[in-house]
């Protein structure tokens, strides 16, 4: 259900509800908050609340200027895990300057443009995602250890699956929230798990991409459990990835008949993704880690695309007018927002150009092998110089290029991974 501001001000009076958080992104995707109490909502929809930009990652971007959260008013959700007696709600939020401008580094302000181009094209797009994550045993002080939680494979059921409990109430706890996951199993990882989202807007799939990471994330806490995104948290097994599937309608119609959705503009598009994918692999495959899944098992190395299953960059039926659009690299650690934005303009100028796929498995290159092979890429990219404003672009390259060098020089490279995404993504 979507509230209105008074709607919501209004349910915090008849529902007990103490706490407000109000949450964003950094510039790569970390999801962060600040709680207010509730009786200071109204205040905030109209003034927002001021965060230090300087201690988040990227944010130094807005060159000392005070930048403020201002909540969506149609993202707001109870969080069910929190208690029912003062209850906890949560809403999203778009950041701006003081003098109420949005500041360039919000991705949903990003994404927001992003859709906007869309539809002044003529087109909607709606995206949907399959997200993996990894469970992995604590010990007896409930310190996360590198022990998956079972060693089951794909699709196995209990007892071997082990896991089937908890993906139980993620999905729950996701309907709880208003979002309803199509399926999820376990998948070919031992204590790999795979949860499944229809599509929708790009940027309520952003949105409940982020929604489904937490509760994933809390869930899994309840159970005594570690849930981690990291891409490759083991160096013999899967990795995490996210596929990303999208389609086309034109603007006009586009909810009413399904049909007159664009199969050549579908094509131009996937051509575009394509076209540009390597510029862009920086946002969707964003820390050292995330080089470590592709080109193994069945995570794309090269750029091409195919319509039967297997190692593709992207996977597609060219034949069918309703059948989306794959993407097949990305994972679960990536900002959302930047993402599907940047799908969405490559998308645009593939149409616009009527960019043509080449022949099936064909390959047009490889992806990024490295952090800074994918850095190197998107500093020398006009099209991604297109869509980011200087400093935000600025901000981004020069923290990825500093956690490479610090990756780089690390004694032990391993353990510089493990330390610095296991336990926290």
């Amino acid at each position: 259900m979507i509230y209105s501001e008074n709607e919501i001000l209004q349910y915090i009076d008849e529902n007990d509800v103490k706490f407000v958080k109000l949450t964003f992104c950094d510039l790569q995707g970390r999801l962060k908050n600040i709680s207010i109490l509730s009786s200071e909502l109204a205040v905030t929809f109209e003034n927002g609340v001021r965060i230090a930009a300087k201690k988040i990652s990227g944010f130094e971007a807005a060159n000392g200027k005070d930048l403020f959260l201002f909540p969506d008013a149609k993202t707001m959700m109870v969080l069910p895990w929190r208690p029912q007696q003062g209850r906890v709600i949560r809403m999203f939020c778009y950041i701006r300057y003081k003098d109420g401008s949005p500041f360039e580094g919000d991705g949903r302000y990003f994404l927001k443009k992003a859709m906007k181009a869309a539809v002044s094209a003529g087109y909607c797009f709606r995206f949907g995602t399959s997200c993996e994550f990894t469970l992995f045993r604590n010990d007896e002080n409930g310190i996360p250890t590198k022990i998956p939680h079972d060693n089951a494979g794909y699709c196995d059921i209990a007892p071997d699956d082990k896991g089937e409990n908890i993906r139980r109430d993620v999905c729950l706890t996701l309907e709880q929230m208003g979002i309803h996951p199509v399926s999820s199993r376990h998948e070919s990882g031992c204590g790999q798990h795979e949860i499944d989202f229809n599509a929708s807007s790009a940027l309520k799939a952003a949105d409940t991409f982020l929604s489904f990471k937490s509760a994933v994330k809390s869930v899994a806490e309840t159970h005594g459990v570690h849930a981690s995104f990291m891409p490759k948290p083991l160096r013999s097994d899967c990795g995490n990835g996210m596929h990303i599937s999208f389609n086309i309608f034109p603007d006009s119609d586009f909810m009413e008949d399904k049909s007159s959705s664009f199969g050549d503009e579908l094509k131009n598009a996937a051509a575009g993704i394509m076209k540009h994918i390597r510029e862009f692999t920086l946002f969707t495959n964003s820390t050292v880690n995330s080089y470590s899944r592709l080109g193994e098992f069945t995570a794309p190395r090269d750029i091409l695309w195919a319509s039967d299953e297997g190692s593709q960059l992207i996977r597609m039926d060219p034949d069918s007018n309703d059948a989306p659009v794959e993407l097949r690299a990305a994972d679960c650690v990536c900002n959302p927002y930047y993402v599907f934005g940047l799908m969405i303009y490559a998308s645009l100028e593939g149409i616009s150009e009527k960019s043509e796929l080449p022949a099936e498995k064909e390959s047009i290159g490889r992806l990024p092998s490295t952090l800074d092979e994918a850095i190197s890429c998107t500093e020398s990219s006009e099209f991604i110089k297109r869509y980011f404003p200087e400093n935000i672009l600025e901000a981004i390259i020069s923290n990825s290029s500093r956690e490479w060098k610090d990756f780089s020089t690390a004694y032990d490279r391993e353990a510089f991974e493990d330390e610095k995404y296991f336990y926290s993504l």
